[in-house]
């Protein structure tokens, strides 16, 4: 088999990271053999190969959080699983490989006649989109929210999950070409950001109350959201694509009382009980299965071809996520 292994973290993620060749190993007592089916490549991802993100996994590694896969062997004791069945693999399981061995308690049976690259996204990206609108204001049918990073995986799922709750959605981006595929996708305003974005989100709304509002970029793109906002509104920030920390001026803490939030998935799972959890992926799943939620792929690699992959889902001109998907 295939592994997608580095064994130091660098400023250029594609350096850090190589095509290994292993023997594939056989499962044991309690555990389950699969084959990967398809595995994204997330701006966390990139963010765990260059050293900058929250929680990093013990050197050497397989790279990949999520993925889905097919069991091709189970080992001794393990029961409700078959050959042939479709698996959410594990968080953290070093999914961009041609294999994967994982304990069977930790793998979630799914529909074998889902599409397994929409599957395969299911685990990080669908559930930030989903909490990110549910766990801080309670925002009622008809109300606007606002996001930046829009054309992101997160935001991608946002603006269908928005319009299935019947919520609107404005939604910024960072340059003219990521405009036309969100309004192509049904966002309802899709804006480029900018130092007058509160003025342009106000004409387009009809100063329509804004309580709600997203951030992934960080830097000067946190004021410009805050700007856009009511007052008492509530600031949420999940990311720092622009690599900076992010801005916001103290007249919108002090004289707008402006609440500003952040966001780890990680950390949501660690105080959800099991049954939330099942109850978040049970939803999510038969929206995927239906046809109801999907995300643009942008390309897809091979793992012997990780570097380029990389390189890609590193890079800033993208229409949609980077896949990794060894049995195609």
């Amino acid at each position: 088999m295939l592994q997608a292994i580095y064994e130091h973290r660098g400023p250029v993620p594609q350096d850090v990271i190589d095509a290994v060749e292993r023997e594939t190993p056989t499962p044991g007592i309690g555990e389950v053999l699969m084959e990967v089916l398809a595995a994204p490549i997330n701006p966390s991802d990139v963010l765990t190969l260059t050293g900058e993100y929250g929680m990093l996994p013990p050197l050497p590694a397989v790279g990949g959080n999520e993925g889905v896969g097919r069991v091709v062997a189970c080992g001794e004791g393990v029961d409700g699983l078959s050959r042939g069945q479709t698996v959410l693999l594990p968080v953290g399981c070093g999914s961009w490989a041609t294999h994967v061995l994982a304990p069977a308690r930790k793998l979630v049976p799914l529909p074998d006649d889902a599409d397994p690259e929409q599957l395969a996204m299911m685990t990080v990206n669908p559930p930030t989109a989903s909490l990110l609108m549910s766990e801080f204001v309670d925002l009622q049918p008809g109300e606007w929210l606002i996001q930046n990073a829009a054309n992101s995986g997160v935001g991608g799922y946002l603006i269908t999950l928005a319009k299935l709750r019947g919520l609107k959605t404005v939604n910024v981006v960072r340059r003219e070409s990521a405009v036309a595929p969100l309004q192509e996708q049904g966002a309802d305003v899709v804006l480029v950001d900018g130092p007058d974005l509160a003025e342009r989100v106000a004409e387009v709304t009809g100063n329509a109350p804004m309580r709600l509002g997203i951030d992934a970029v960080g830097g000067a793109a946190t004021d410009h959201l805050a700007s856009a906002l009511s007052d008492d509104a509530t600031l949420v920030n999940y990311g720092m694509m622009s690599g900076e920390p992010c801005m916001v001026a103290p007249r919108h803490l002090v004289f707008r009382n402006l609440n500003v939030k952040g966001f780890w998935l990680a950390r949501w799972f660690q105080h959800a009980t099991r049954e939330q959890q099942q109850g978040l992926y049970g939803e999510l799943a038969g929206m995927i299965a239906s046809g109801q939620l999907a995300a643009r792929v942008h390309a897809r690699y091979d793992v012997a071809d990780i570097k380029q992959a990389v390189a890609e889902a590193a890079s800033g001109e993208r229409s949609g996520k980077v896949l990794v998907t060894p049995a195609g």
